[in-house]
């Protein structure tokens, strides 16, 4: 663990002085609330940049964490020829593995360059749509969702590669954001859901529908025997039956009810925040979407899996919300929130999980 605690208090302070030390006023897509150009400005690219190789330093030169020592062993095993190859399941993650075999024989530079884009992609997105950029990094580490990217690789990497595409989710640009859907499911083919969230995510937000959504997923979540149930029948006879059988139990409550309390803020702030952040109602309805998966995920742990597609969206709002508060209580806010995610770190990571870091190259 010491590695991710120098890691957390190294991105900080890189994001913190960014912001501190801007390079130039923000542009594309913000608003004053007047009208005109941004008040805000952007943090310094250099130590943002620093920021993001940490990230990808730590997580490209690990040895364990999750499925990492599964992919290492299936890398050895691969057979690094397109002989009989076939287009189908995650195909574009095979055949970024077969390119890298050809490269090298060692596992490690697909860990690596798995990293390397994840990392780069979600960072180069918070830095584009955050105000409070070591926030939102804060919060990529501190809230778990750092090391799920170091378990979930592929699935990762394709929310990556769809939160690179948010740019065109907001204008609406369907051509250029569904080629992006389409990628993204090579690597994790339940990225292919997003082409479905892209018509219901940019409606504006708190309205009917947002009601709707989440008494869909409180009924599913309270009827959920039955729902799995039709489900199962859905999907009967593809790959994804197996998850069928898992029965572990269902998502941390707690993880549930912190995942819930930015949309609570945002709401109770919806008029300034989209007043400020004209923007907002799609980040506002993204994060809904991945909060309504998560109470669903109560009854089983699987469907948190979903709100990997989401939960980028959820940390660039939480770095606008402390905006939303009267200038007087925001420092409060700010230090409030950074010593709440803190402890829910070292609740999650230390004293329920009991993580160990491991790296050859440390």
């Amino acid at each position: 663990m010491t590695v991710l605690w120098l890691h957390l208090l190294f991105v900080f302070v890189c994001a913190a002085f960014a912001r501190m030390l801007p390079l130039a006023r923000r542009e594309a897509g913000l608003s004053a609330p007047g009208g005109g150009a941004s008040p805000f400005p952007m943090p310094n690219k250099l130590l943002v940049a620093a920021a993001a190789a940490s990230f990808v330093l730590v997580s490209g030169l690990r040895s364990n964490i999750g499925d990492t020592p599964f992919y290492v062993l299936n890398y050895n095993l691969l057979n690094p020829t397109f002989e009989g190859f076939r287009f189908e399941g995650d195909f574009g993650f095979s055949i970024l593995s077969i390119l890298l075999k050809k490269l090298t024989p060692d596992p490690q530079a697909l860990i690596f360059v798995t990293a390397f884009v994840t990392n780069v992609l979600i960072v180069r997105g918070l830095y584009r749509y955050s105000r409070l950029i070591e926030v939102a990094l804060f919060l990529y580490i501190t809230t778990g969702m750092f090391t799920v990217s170091m378990n979930g690789i592929r699935q990762f990497l394709a929310a990556a590669i769809l939160f690179a595409g948010t740019h065109w989710l907001i204008k609406g640009d369907w051509r250029r954001y569904f080629p992006i859907v389409l990628l993204a499911a090579t690597f994790h083919n339940t990225a292919i859901i997003m082409l479905i969230f892209y018509f219901l995510v940019r409606k504006r937000a708190w309205t009917k529908a947002t009601v709707l959504l989440l008494a869909i997923a409180l009924l599913v979540a309270v009827g959920f025997e039955q729902f799995f149930g039709v489900l199962l029948n859905l999907i009967e006879g593809s790959k994804y039956t197996v998850y069928g059988e898992f029965n572990e139990g269902g998502a941390n409550v707690i993880r549930v009810a912190i995942a819930g309390v930015p949309l609570l803020v945002a709401f109770l702030g919806r008029h300034k925040l989209r007043r400020i952040w004209p923007e907002s109602d799609v980040f506002v309805n993204m994060t809904l979407a991945g909060f309504a998966f998560m109470l669903i995920s109560l009854n089983n742990w699987i469907f948190a899996r979903f709100n990997i597609y989401f939960c980028l969206y959820s940390m660039a709002l939480c770095s606008w919300l402390v905006l939303l508060f009267a200038e007087r209580y925001r420092k409060l806010v700010y230090y409030g929130l950074l010593v709440f995610y803190l402890a829910f770190f070292y609740y999650e990571h230390v004293v329920a999980l009991n993580l160990q870091y491991r790296s050859d190259y440390w």
